[in-house]
């Protein structure tokens, strides 16, 4: 049975077919420049797919409570052209498909819990380090939604002295996102994440940052495994530099077998940046089940 993915992101859009059982079969990739441009291409993708239902792992802010009359829509986006685009019925309409929806980063975090490094564990959070920062969250094995859905990319955390006014976010003026985002590490030091590699200075601020947040983030998820995804997480030597830090700002409070082995307890995505993609397949499969039931 193939099912469809769309993982929608600020800077592409991914379409693949796949199965339940995590196999993808073929993708592609579609830049993202405005609604008018890219849509068309995306549903000639799909139509000429033999695929039962389609999951749309969407940038946000999105609506995704089923019960509202925007559900599926992107809402104000700094992404002018997609503000308030309402991109679930879009494909319903195209494609007249059982569709799943949510935002890219818990289709990810969906991913990784269904197929990845954290199948089998029902509280998880994946947080991708990238243009922006998204936090996806499982607790008791499901998507965290409320009013709308986790935007802890945006919370608030204490810069580092010398490293006032840093901030780039346009809403905040210390929050995570604009203080280690790659825009944010590009402006501050001149030059793009992967060109800064050998800048032990630039790794040092960045695992502060990305540790405060991630202690905040115990503290009130209580996750059972933290999963780093994104273009920056692949500066590798972050990872020693976080699992260091994080108990030092803990500071003993909390002593847990996850907490004595940050190792395997903070860990990198584990689906060869497919997890998005692969989060899609498995909201494509609930999708359709609910269409059955």
């Amino acid at each position: 049975m193939r099912l469809g993915a769309l993982e929608a992101g600020g800077t592409k859009m991914v379409c693949a077919v796949g199965d339940s059982d995590g196999t993808i079969y073929e993708q592609i990739s579609i830049p993202t420049t405005t609604p008018e441009d890219t849509m068309p291409h995306i549903i000639d993708y799909f139509k000429k797919k033999e695929i039962a239902a389609l999951g749309i792992a969407c940038f946000g802010p999105v609506d995704v409570n089923p019960d509202s009359e925007t559900y599926g829509t992107i809402l104000d986006t700094p992404k002018l052209p997609w503000r308030q685009y309402p991109i679930l019925k879009v494909m319903q309409d195209a494609l007249k498909l059982p569709m799943g929806l949510d935002t890219d980063v818990n289709g990810s975090c969906l991913g990784e819990v269904t197929y990845g490094t954290a199948k089998g564990l029902d509280s998880v959070i994946y947080i991708t380090v990238g243009t922006g920062i998204g936090v996806g969250i499982v607790l008791d094995g499901r998507l965290v939604h409320g009013m709308l859905h986790p935007e802890a990319g945006h919370i608030l955390i204490a810069p580092e002295a010398g490293d006032e006014g840093h901030c780039i976010c346009p809403y905040h003026s210390h929050c995570l996102e604009g203080l280690a985002a790659g825009p944010s590490i590009e402006k501050r030091w001149g030059a793009k994440a992967v060109e800064l590699t050998e800048r032990s200075e630039v790794w040092e601020l960045e695992s502060q940052y990305l540790a405060q947040a991630i202690v905040n983030l115990i503290l009130t998820v209580s996750p059972k495994r933290i999963i780093l995804g994104g273009g920056v997480m692949h500066q590798e030597q972050l990872f020693p530099l976080i699992r260091k830090k994080v108990p030092e700002l803990m500071n003993g409070y909390i002593r847990t077998p996850q907490m004595q082995n940050m190792d395997t307890y903070i860990v990198p995505a584990s689906l060869q940046d497919n997890q998005g993609i692969m989060g899609g397949i498995r909201l494509a499969e609930l999708a359709l089940q609910k269409s059955v039931s």
